[in-house]
């Protein structure tokens, strides 16, 4: 599997709006590059571009939702790790024959798809590979 680059990395987050208080003067930014709901995820995101990788805080809206569940267990923090690959679907069936636990299947978002390696496999991190196609502002 040929991995292009670190596309993005999300923290878990209990209150995006607090969150975005004490981050944004970090960043050096006034607001989110790219800020989205993502119904099906049960998300709402605050994006960043920061030399070409995104920085995501991430808020659950249900309190069933992966994020709420994540922050549950271990606390607001680094949640996931993304590797941008050229196909979503070729990379999971090459690590699905090399024996990687995936969680969930393909899922889609906006003009790409993504799909998560079980943390177990990966040292206790969450994996998304995602084939999505760079348009970041300003970047």
């Amino acid at each position: 599997m040929k991995v292009n680059k670190l596309d993005h990395i999300c923290i878990a987050v209990r209150d995006l709006d607090a969150a975005r208080k004490v981050w944004e003067p970090v960043l050096g930014k006034s607001a989110p590059d790219d800020a989205y709901v993502d119904e099906p995820e049960k998300i709402r995101v605050a994006r960043y571009w920061l030399g070409g990788v995104g920085f995501e805080l991430m808020e659950s809206l249900t309190p069933d939702g992966d994020v709420a569940k994540f922050i549950e267990r271990r606390g607001e923090g680094v949640m996931l790790i993304s590797f941008n690959v050229d196909s979503t679907r070729a990379a999971i069936a090459e690590l699905d024959q090399q024996g990687y636990p995936l969680i969930g299947g393909l899922r889609p978002f906006r003009d790409c798809e993504f799909a998560f390696v079980h943390p177990k496999k990966m040292n206790g991190v969450l994996l998304e590979l995602i084939d999505y196609k760079w348009r970041e502002l300003g970047g």
